[in-house]
């Protein structure tokens, strides 16, 4: 199964265990808030509660919360607009406040693994060590190192202390108990897991392109084998048309989206997204080429998409190219039954790529690892 951390929460999550483990997912993002409730049914997943709130361009601005009042009620308006019930949420973390690495370490018993995990993260995290809180999740327990000695493959993640109390503060602030503080990448996996056959020997991209932040996960099998985060996103096609047309935000946003005025020149914004599209093709292949220098685990044999910027015109034809190998968007709802919820189902065909997060995390469970 997919590698699912416990959370980055210092929580003690085995007085929370009982028969009602379900989560709320709430991905909270620089250009808005989505929210999605899945129930587990028998082995269906069944979603139960999907909806969206904007967020005007200076209440997050690159991941950092600038208006925390503002982000409260734009929660408790999409909670009330969405009718929902649930308290306990899942949300996640991205971006330079979090750190993900795969580690090697010689094998050893459970109980001394932890002490060593955070004794080895000393070396690779750039924070003060009591600034971040730490989980790990092992890869492989016996595996051997080039010299044919044996070792563990352990993912290591730390996230800033501060951060974490941003994103918690909110959600409480909001009147919801935060439970499990995921990352986004790995959440996108875990979306991915659920919805697509997923072959062993097969590597697969999983790009999440939201307003200031792109997270890579390669996926192979069912192992993340390299994540990285990188500062570039749907906020780059909006300043460029804006500095390109002198529009405001709002009319940026507009024509970036293809809902054009009579007296836009459309070849001009054309161009000016088409070179946005090269910029962020060009760090996917770059991330992918290094990706490929620092493993041994072979090609990308596919690329999927999600985030808003995934609906890009343009972006997965320029992909395709670019890469040479099978690019899609991803469909969050492909195996999860959505006649119980009340969202339109054309609508929900076209948010689908911005609900891959959310969707990762309205599957997670209480205590589950």
């Amino acid at each position: 199964m997919f590698a699912r951390l416990k959370s980055l929460f210092n929580v003690d999550l085995g007085s929370l265990l009982g028969p009602k483990r379900q989560l709320l997912g709430l991905d909270i993002g620089s250009s808005g808030i989505k929210l999605v409730q899945i129930k587990e049914a028998k082995g269906t997943y069944v979603l139960q509660k999907f909806g969206i709130k904007p967020l005007e361009p200076e209440v997050i601005v690159d991941g950092t919360v600038m208006d925390e009042a503002r982000v409260v009620a734009a929660i408790k308006e999409l909670l009330q607009d969405a009718n929902v019930k649930l308290k306990k949420v899942a949300i996640s973390i991205s971006g330079h406040s979090v750190i993900v690495k795969k580690i090697s370490l010689p094998p050893m018993p459970d109980d001394e693994l932890e002490g060593q995990v955070k004794l080895a993260a000393e070396q690779y995290i750039p924070f003060d060590i009591n600034e971040v809180n730490i989980d790990f999740h092992i890869l492989n327990p016996m595996e051997q190192s080039e010299d044919g000695q044996p070792q563990m493959s352990v993912l290591l993640v730390a996230a800033k202390k501060d951060k974490i109390n941003e994103l918690t503060e909110l959600v409480k602030g909001a009147g919801l108990e935060p439970i499990v503080m995921d990352v986004d990448a790995f959440a996108v996996e875990n979306m991915y897991g659920v919805n697509y056959a997923v072959n062993p020997e097969d590597t697969a991209a999983l790009v999440n392109i939201g307003a200031s932040v792109m997270n890579v996960n390669v996926v192979k099998g069912g192992t993340s084998v390299f994540t990285r985060d990188i500062p570039i996103g749907g906020n780059r096609y909006t300043e460029a048309v804006q500095r390109e047309m002198g529009m405001s935000h709002d009319e940026a946003e507009a024509a970036k989206k293809g809902e054009r005025g009579g007296a836009v020149d459309g070849e001009t914004i054309k161009n000016v997204i088409e070179g946005v599209n090269a910029e962020v093709a060009s760090e996917i292949a770059r991330t992918i080429d290094y990706f490929k220098t620092t493993t041994t685990e072979g090609t990308i044999d596919k690329i999927l998409l999600c985030g808003g910027c995934a609906l890009v015109t343009g972006l997965l034809q320029q992909l395709r190219v670019r890469m040479g190998v099978e690019v899609e968007l991803a469909d969050p709802f492909s195996q999860i039954d959505t006649s119980m919820s009340d969202v339109d189902p054309g609508a929900l065909s076209d948010l689908a790529p911005m609900a891959a997060v959310g969707v990762g995390l309205a599957l997670r469970t209480i205590g589950d690892r």
